[in-house]
């Protein structure tokens, strides 16, 4: 045999023997146990959706406050400050009060202010136009105010008054505060007084 007849043979070998594309296995990771989306089955982007809060109940009661202040006391280990917090509260269909809280935090006064305003509520007899029926004056401590009947003029009024007046749901009224008192937990009080003498001569004229 000649030599170039056994090179051919040699080269026809190597040539069968080199694996081709189809014959070489790749391993592919296993993939069981996990998820596989397509693109349309894909879940969205910002995740599950929130659950919905539930709708907060609107309180009976209206709060407002009228009056905050920080009280220091003086003791051994240094100031002590609690705070003194007023409010009036309301339905706007007749009720008020006038409320006094006092605590280390504000949050807890006012909790406590709040409580006080609805233990010393007063029922405030109106007319039909929700308007009172007469004029009305009273006094506490140095605090004095005329409220006064004012048809189509809406509530005329300042400070503290204004505050009781439109809690209680009063219309068409003109306050005036014939005092130079500046403290407002007063003044309050002073309406929620005169609006109490206007109930009880409204049933002192029933009976």
């Amino acid at each position: 045999m000649d030599t170039e007849t056994k090179i051919q043979e040699n080269t026809k070998l190597t040539v069968n023997t080199i694996p081709t594309v189809t014959d070489i296995k790749v391993a592919t990771p296993s993939t069981q146990g996990q998820k596989t989306f397509s693109r349309d089955s894909r879940p969205p982007r910002g995740g599950s959706r929130r659950p919905q809060r539930a709708e907060r109940v609107k309180p009976e009661f209206d709060t407002k406050i009228i009056a905050i202040r920080r009280v220091t006391r003086v003791a051994s280990g240094g100031r002590r400050f609690t705070f003194s917090v007023a409010v009036v509260s309301g339905d706007k269909k007749g009720k008020v009060g006038v409320g006094l809280g006092k605590a280390g935090d504000t949050s807890l006064a006012i909790d406590k202010a709040t409580r006080n305003a609805k233990k010393n509520m007063i029922k405030v007899t109106l007319s039909p136009q929700m308007t009172i029926p007469h004029m009305i004056e009273a006094k506490y401590s140095s605090a004095r105010v005329m409220i006064m009947p004012a048809r189509g003029r809406g509530v005329v009024a300042g400070s503290a008054v204004r505050n009781v007046i439109e809690l209680a749901g009063i219309k068409d009224v003109c306050a005036k505060l014939l005092s130079g008192s500046k403290n407002k937990l007063n003044i309050a009080r002073v309406t929620i007084k005169a609006l109490e003498k206007l109930s009880k001569y409204s049933r002192t004229i029933k009976q």
